[in-house]
């Protein structure tokens, strides 16, 4: 008899079958989140979880999988799910780092290119037969090659940026909690602390996780430090700046604007953050592609069958429940 999983959502097919060959599988047929008794529902007979980042993992559904082995994420961030809990609960939380780290660093670069060309802006302009030929003050924005590129968080993706940012002939600042020396070898980027990287850079890419530290890192004192002709770029989760803060700066012109891809209070838009025309907003797709978004899957797979199986996942959160299993 095969394991079973629950799956809050429908992945790439060649997760599903790879689920399906070895999981007697129970999924979400629907394109939409599922609420938190649906959760608990699912996962009372279970012994996998799989969920995604759009689902709260808390200690109520942990507590409804009376055969709960494990739960493995489909994201790299796992702030959607209350680790402590399942620590204590001897469950061990997996996530999908690595898989996307190419592909996001691609998109935090589409958002630099795009809000700092004014593509958007320019595009919609061009679609409603605005454009009537040349001219030069038309739709100038900044430039990207020789500029400064300030990093928040120098992990994998962070690095990936650095090195994209190379090609460009952009000038590195990063900061972290403690200094990079394979970024600084391979990129000549140089540690800063956060208030001159602020100061100096004229795009500022955040890619730190979310959490107690990390929340509202980037408010009103943070954007007042940075260049009126500076962007702000951010990949990494919505909470990390504080939206209400970041509409009055784009909105008086403390910074020339904002490529976002993920939001405050997703899926909803902080009121006002939509009219900002010196915004560039994506729907949360930073590792949209096939490519990346199926081997996220395989790789949520991966993680599930060792957990079912009592061996050590490939990734996992919370490695001291290991001695637990």
């Amino acid at each position: 008899m095969k394991p079973k999983c629950f799956l809050t959502r429908k992945l790439p097919q060649p997760a599903m079958d790879r689920f399906s060959l070895t999981f007697d599988l129970s999924v979400n047929p629907d394109d939409r989140v599922l609420t938190k008794d649906e959760i608990v529902s699912g996962v009372r007979d279970t012994d996998i979880l799989a969920c995604l980042l759009t689902d709260t993992i808390d200690a109520d559904i942990m507590d409804a999988g009376k055969n709960l082995k494990g739960i493995s994420n489909y994201a790299v961030g796992y702030n959607n799910i209350d680790v402590v809990a399942a620590t204590a609960r001897k469950l061990p939380v997996c996530n999908t780092p690595g898989v996307l780290t190419d592909t996001t660093a691609d998109m935090a670069w589409a958002l630099i290119f795009s809000v700092a060309r004014r593509v958007v802006e320019s595009d919609t302009y061009t679609r409603a037969g605005k454009f009537k030929g040349w001219g030069p003050l038309h739709f100038l924005g900044g430039d990207i090659s020789g500029a400064v590129l300030g990093i928040i968080g120098a992990g994998r993706i962070g690095t990936a940026i650095a090195k994209r940012a190379a090609g460009f002939n952009m000038t590195i600042l990063y900061t972290d909690f403690q200094p990079n020396l394979s970024l600084e070898e391979t990129t000549g980027a140089k540690f800063v602390n956060q208030k001159e990287l602020l100061k100096t850079a004229d795009f500022v890419s955040l890619h730190v996780p979310l959490n107690k530290e990390t929340r509202h890192l980037i408010s009103a004192p943070e954007l007042e430090m940075m260049k009126s002709t500076a962007y702000l770029i951010n990949t990494a989760r919505g909470p990390i700046v504080d939206e209400i803060a970041l509409i009055k700066a784009l909105n008086t012109n403390v910074i020339a604007g904002a490529g976002l891809d993920v939001y405050e209070l997703e899926p909803e838009l902080t009121p006002g953050l939509a009219k900002c025309t010196n915004a560039v907003l994506t729907p949360h797709i930073a590792s949209a592609s096939v490519q990346t978004r199926t081997k996220m899957g395989l790789l949520c797979v991966e993680n599930a069958i060792a957990m079912y199986e009592g061996r050590k996942p490939k990734h996992i959160v919370n490695p001291e429940v290991l001695g637990k299993i």
